[in-house]
Order: C-alpha cells, then sequence, then structure tokens
C-alpha cells in the first residue's frame, strides 16, 4: 500500500504541473483566437477549456483514490480514477461533436482569419502541449485515469499542429478555409481517443477480464499446476489501473496437499499474470463440491 500511496503522490504533483501549464495556455490562446477569428484556435480553446477539467477531475480522483479502504468501501476508492477516466472520455467525445458542427458552418460561410498570429500561438501551444504531455507520459501508462487527462493533452498537440500547418496555408494562399478543415482533422483524431478511453474504462466497470489475461488461458495456466484437478468458478476482473484480481473454486487430487497446492497456485499468477490479490478455495475433489453458476474446467 505504501508503493502505491507513492505512487499517486507523484501523479498528484505532475496533475498539477500540466494543469497549471494548460491554464496558462487557455487564457493565452482564447484571447489571441478571438482577436485572429480563427475557429481553429477557439475550437482547440474549448477543447483545452475540457483538458483544465480533465486534469482537474484527474487531480481530485487521484487524491480519493490513494484513501485507504475502510467501512463499507472494502476495496478503497480505486474505481473512482475510473469514473474520472470515462467523464474524461465522454468530454472528449461532446467536444469532437461541438467541432464538427462549427467547422462545417466555417466551411459553408468562412470567416477572415489572421494566419499569422494563429500561426504564432499554434507554435506556442505546440511546445506547452508537449511539456505537459511529457508530465504525463510514464504514469499514463500505469493509471487510466492519469491516461484520460494525457489523451486530452496529446490531442492538443496534433491540433496545435494542424493549426500552425493551416496558419502557414491561409497566410501563402489567403484560403481561409484551410482554417475549419484543420478543425475536422482535430475532431477526428479527438474521437479516436475519446473511443479508446471510453471502451478501456467500460471494460474495468463492467468487470470484464483484462485482455492479458483471458480466463480461459488463465484457467489452463492453473490446472498446469501439480495436484490441480479442476477449475470453476473463476473470475478474473480489475479493481481499479494496476489493481487487476482473481477468485476462483479449486480442487486438488484427493493425495494432494490444498495448502501446498494454493501457494503454487498464488506464486504461479503472480508471477505469471501480475496478479497480487487472489481468493482461491481449495479442496479435495473427493470432497462435496458448492454448486457454481459456471461450467466447470477439468483437467483433460
Amino acid at each position: 500500500m505504501a508503493g502505491h500511496g507513492h505512487h499517486h503522490a507523484a501523479d498528484r504533483w505532475r496533475l498539477a504541473g500540466a494543469l497549471a501549464l494548460i491554464a496558462g495556455l487557455l487564457v493565452a490562446e482564447v484571447a489571441v483566437g478571438i482577436v485572429a477569428g480563427s475557429l481553429a484556435l477557439l475550437a482547440d480553446a474549448g477543447h483545452m477549456l475540457t483538458d483544465a477539467a480533465a486534469l482537474a477531475l484527474a487531480l481530485v480522483a487521484a487524491g480519493v483514490a490513494a484513501r485507504p479502504p475502510g467501512g463499507r468501501w472494502t476495496f478503497g476508492f480505486r474505481r473512482v480514477e475510473i469514473l474520472a477516466a470515462l467523464a474524461n472520455g465522454t468530454t472528449l467525445a461532446l467536444v469532437g461533436i461541438w467541432i464538427v458542427y462549427a467547422a462545417v458552418r466555417r466551411l459553408v460561410s468562412p470567416a477572415d482569419v489572421h494566419g499569422g498570429l494563429v500561426l504564432v500561438l499554434a507554435g506556442a501551444g505546440i511546445a506547452v502541449n508537449l511539456a505537459a504531455a511529457a508530465l504525463l507520459l510514464r504514469p499514463s501508462r500505469e493509471s487510466l485515469n492519469v491516461r484520460g487527462a494525457f489523451l486530452h493533452v496529446a490531442t492538443d498537440v496534433a491540433a496545435f499542429a494542424g493549426t500552425a500547418v493551416a496558419g502557414a496555408l491561409i497566410l501563402l494562399t489567403g484560403w481561409d478555409r484551410f482554417d475549419p478543415l484543420a478543425s475536422l482533422a482535430v475532431a477526428a483524431l479527438i474521437f479516436w481517443s475519446s473511443a479508446n478511453l471510453l471502451r478501456e474504462s467500460s471494460r474495468i466497470l463492467l468487470d470484464i477480464s483484462p485482455g492479458e489475461m483471458p480466463p480461459e488461458k488463465v484457467a489452463d495456466a492453473m490446472l498446469a499446476v501439480p495436484d490441480v484437478v479442476e477449475v470453476h468458478d473463476l473470475h478474473v476482473w480489475t479493481v481499479g489501473s494496476g489493481f487487476p484480481s482473481l477468485s476462483a473454486h479449486v480442487l486438488v487430487r484427493p493425495e494432494g496437499d490444498c495448502h501446498d497446492a494454493r501457494r503454487a497456485l498464488a506464486e504461479m499468477l503472480s508471477q505469471r499474470f501480475g496478479l497480487e490479490h487472489t481468493t482461491l478455495q481449495v479442496e479435495h475433489a473427493r470432497q462435496q463440491r458448492s454448486v457454481g453458476t459456471e461450467l466447470p474446467l477439468a483437467r483433460s
């Protein structure tokens, strides 16, 4: 638990730093977007507003998730981070819809855009978002909550790159429709990021087994442990980021040692699948089995 607390503290520090960077850039982007008349900048400012909210939400969720289990919260508060990731995925999708709507309107009735101002702020936006993304990159690999915030920032890096290209093309050609076209490209990236985040958070909230731990593969590995003859009522799920869990009813040979089998199973599950939180009911095969709702998995 101390290791988890250390990770949460580091995550909070990185999220706070990224939030400060994004909030400062947001103020500048709104001001320049209004002066330049750039939909790409204003659309991105709307996206960055959700970025700031996403970072703030992730920061709060990381703090709550660090609280120890207690009372009725026997698993602690780790699922709060997953709820935050789900919320961030939803806001990404909503921002993408708004950008598409505004871009289509600008394609039909283009407005004058000051390409020079757009290009300058886009360059600053790339630098700031790269710095924020660098802060969140490492913890985003371990926490779905931080990954949601990271995706908000990472899509802004690509958005500003598209905005910079649009500003340069407007300066070269004078064709203002490059601005809404860049916005549509940003929206496509936002939808892709949102879909990935919503899929991963939904899998955890629905207690679907992690992709790298299919129940059939786990059951086969358990049946390969000496003396184990049957595995049923097997459940593999994720409580929160980096916290996979397993429970199962295991039968061993009548002459086998239940305690040795349990220790061997726990060690194998930890080393092969990273499953540290396991609940194993181990009994001899000759004893009365409890009735389960799933078909048993037995050694062939």
